[in-house]
């Protein structure tokens, strides 16, 4: 028996313009540093240390935003030593729907343009 997806909240994502669950999810995925986030994430947690260094481009101010939003997406999470690692919703996201991911990083390259 195939497990039962979880609950999805109307506004998903806080910031977002429409209510709608995927719209939202879109439109964080389409942020900068958003995907960047979950790449590195994918093997192994890291600290926001290790974040800053793996997103050497990003200011803290901006990654640390980008990560409470995957925090209150349910993508992200804070461990128990203090790294940040993919939830088990956020690694079958990355997994699952990698051209999905490819296209949201397409368009966040052409929103930047």
């Amino acid at each position: 028996m195939p497990k039962p997806m979880p609950a999805v909240k109307k506004r998903a994502v806080r910031g977002s313009r429409s209510g709608r669950p995927v719209m939202a999810l879109l439109d964080l995925l389409g942020r900068r540093w958003s995907l960047r986030i979950l790449w590195e994430l994918r093997e192994q947690p890291l600290t926001s240390r290790g974040l800053r260094t793996a997103c050497d481009e990003a200011s803290p101010t901006v990654l640390q935003a980008r990560l409470t939003e995957l925090r209150e997406a349910g993508l992200v999470e804070l461990g128990p030593k203090g790294g940040y690692g993919l939830t088990p919703l956020g690694r079958e996201l990355h997994e699952s729907f990698v051209p999905l991911l490819r296209f949201a990083e397409h368009w966040s390259k052409r929103r930047e343009n």
